[in-house]
């Protein structure tokens, strides 16, 4: 039980008085470069992620009072508030270079919603992968059944998803809970173990279930009748797209939590430079919430539909507007000229 107390850790930055210039130069220069990230972040990626994912929101409700339901728009929607959920819960991240300073109990708190909206989003994409996968193969008898009842799948991931995360938060501990730290949404003082499922649970095994997605996809061939790879990657390329982005940023970010853990089980704090990759890895990750929104709002096919008539419609109204201008100043002209 010796790895689970984690009375000893601090961050680097916080842990002592420096005495030497290199260490404060370093120091300074950490939170320079941590502090640029987060108002680049805050400054574009916020705005545009929220904007995206309220536009999603908007096209998928309407879409249903209209009796317009795309067989993968609910599969989708939970992905979309998955990740708004990040998005509000990365505010955290605003007092950088500092950090976020609440009891354990509210940390751990935060770091089980933070958790649900980052193995639901995920979990989610692999069942969209593997609805176009059985789409794509619908000899596949017994899958597709099962796909066919989205309501039920969506439930079952948020069953797993709240039982992944409530365990996580046990394992962030349960000591000191009255107690104040410097809090991040994956918590420093959490107990090894949390890193460890974090990442088999939050990116192994979905990341080996997307691999066998996009295997089974090129792999195989279809059967008779059903459209070409390409044509069907291009008619989804939201879902393909946003895996790829999805993937690369968690492996980033994965990569890590795996480091700070090998740090803990070594009892070192690391240094200035680990603390700011981690912090930098925080944000990428962040970031990708809002990228994915994006994403699925300009290539989703029934969101770029809506995007289009929107864009359409004031390019129209903007012409008449011009076309109103330009009639109303001719006759003004004609008179002056008398």
């Amino acid at each position: 039980m010796t790895s689970h107390n984690m009375t000893w850790i601090s961050y680097p930055s916080k842990s002592q008085p420096f005495t030497s210039q290199e260490e404060i130069e370093a120091v300074i220069a950490s939170q320079n470069i941590i502090s640029r990230f987060m108002h680049c972040y805050i400054a574009f990626f916020i705005p545009t992620g929220l904007i995206a994912g309220i536009c999603i929101l908007i096209i998928f409700i309407k879409n249903h009072l209209q009796n317009k339901r795309a067989s993968l728009d609910l599969l989708l929607l939970h992905f979309t508030i998955s990740n708004i959920i990040m998005i509000f819960l990365s505010f955290t991240v605003i007092p950088r270079p500092d950090y976020l300073t609440v009891t354990h109990l509210a940390c751990s708190v935060l770091s089980f919603f933070f958790n649900f909206g980052y193995f639901s989003s995920h979990y989610v994409l692999i069942l969209t992968l593997l609805t176009l996968l059985l789409e794509r193969f619908p000899q596949w008898t017994a899958p597709c059944k099962a796909t066919q009842r989205p309501i039920l799948c969506v439930v079952l991931v948020l069953t797993c998803t709240f039982c992944l995360s409530l365990a996580e938060a046990v394992l962030v501990g349960t000591d000191n809970y009255q107690l104040q730290a410097h809090c991040q949404l994956d918590p420093l003082f959490a107990w090894p173990a949390y890193e460890m499922v974090k990442f088999t649970f939050g990116f192994g095994i979905p990341s080996l279930l997307q691999i066998l997605c996009f295997t089974a996809l090129w792999a195989k061939e279809g059967p008779a009748g059903a459209p070409a790879l390409q044509q069907h990657i291009r008619a989804h390329p939201a879902v393909y797209v946003t895996s790829v982005t999805i993937f690369i940023c968690r492996l980033f970010y994965n990569v890590m939590i795996l480091f700070r853990t090998t740090l803990k089980l070594q009892r070192s704090i690391g240094t200035t430079r680990n603390e700011l990759v981690m912090n930098i890895a925080e944000i990428v990750l962040f970031c990708e919430s809002c990228a994915s929104l994006v994403i699925i709002l300009f290539l989703y096919k029934p969101c770029k539909d809506e995007v289009l008539k929107v864009i359409q419609k004031c390019r129209r109204e903007t012409r008449a507007n011009n076309h109103l201008e330009i009639a109303e100043t001719a006759p003004t002209h004609q008179n002056g000229s008398q």
